[in-house]
């Protein structure tokens, strides 16, 4: 198996950037065509668990759009073959002292393009370095 094909990097690195961009700014629309569309998609959040992609989406459509921006850092991409991937990064908002967030992604190539199968985010008291 090829690990990091830089093609295909640059197609999830591309994707993510996607996602972030419709996250800070509330593309609800964005968002849900990024996660795979079915039952079997899973997101842990900050304070919740939605299974299914209707969930997920009556989560998206109920959230406020204000606070949305942040700053990411340390983000880590690694491809598996063609079609699986990770996307890990750390983020920080204004107003999160003392705290950071972390947020996991599994992406996979459907026929439909990339897409979100499985997301964990979650905030934790800044570690000591």
């Amino acid at each position: 198996m090829e690990i990091n094909n830089p093609a295909v990097v640059a197609e999830v690195e591309a994707a993510f950037a996607r996602y972030e961009q419709a996250l800070v700014t509330n593309d609800v629309e964005v968002l849900d065509e990024l996660f795979w569309d079915d039952a079997h998609t899973i997101r842990y959040g900050g304070g919740e668990n939605l299974y299914g992609i209707g969930e997920i989406r009556a989560f998206r459509n109920a959230r406020s759009p204000h606070g949305l921006m942040r700053t990411l850092a340390g983000t880590v991409i690694t491809t598996f073959g063609r079609d699986f991937a990770t996307a890990s990064t750390l983020f920080s908002r204004e107003g999160m002292v003392g705290k950071v967030g972390r947020q996991q992604q599994t992406w996979v190539r459907l026929p439909v393009g990339w897409r979100v199968v499985a997301a964990h985010v979650s905030v934790i008291a800044e570690p000591i370095a």
